[in-house]
């Protein structure tokens, strides 16, 4: 945090600049489909003003996971057979306790 935005801010900002660089590095025409004309950015990566919730119980965040770890595995994404393949998915994390980015932490660490 930069003292001025809230974590979820933060973090989209962040991984907004990470993606539209690797996007311009490695895949330079894909990174056009992110393109907006808008006064504040050139691009647009994260869905605007999107419902964020407060998690908090240990339930309530395992039900989250669970939605999100198993999202891949959707017909209409058929992005993994299972979620803990799902490179880009916690769900190896907390199989292994392997975390390749270096970004995870534990949700039994807040609960």
């Amino acid at each position: 945090m930069n003292g001025k935005e809230f974590p979820k801010n933060s973090f989209e900002k962040f991984t907004a600049k990470s993606m539209i660089r690797h996007m311009q590095l490695d895949k330079p025409m894909d990174v056009r489909n992110y393109k907006v004309s808008a006064s504040d950015r050139r691009y647009n990566i994260w869905q605007r003003d999107p419902l964020a919730v407060k998690i908090f119980s240990r339930e309530m965040a395992i039900q989250k996971l669970q939605y999100i770890h198993n999202n891949p595995l959707q017909v209409h994404w058929a992005l993994s057979d299972s979620p803990e393949t799902y490179r880009f998915s916690s769900a190896g994390f907390y199989a292994t306790g392997i975390d390749e980015f270096n970004i995870l932490t534990h949700y039994m660490d807040f609960f």
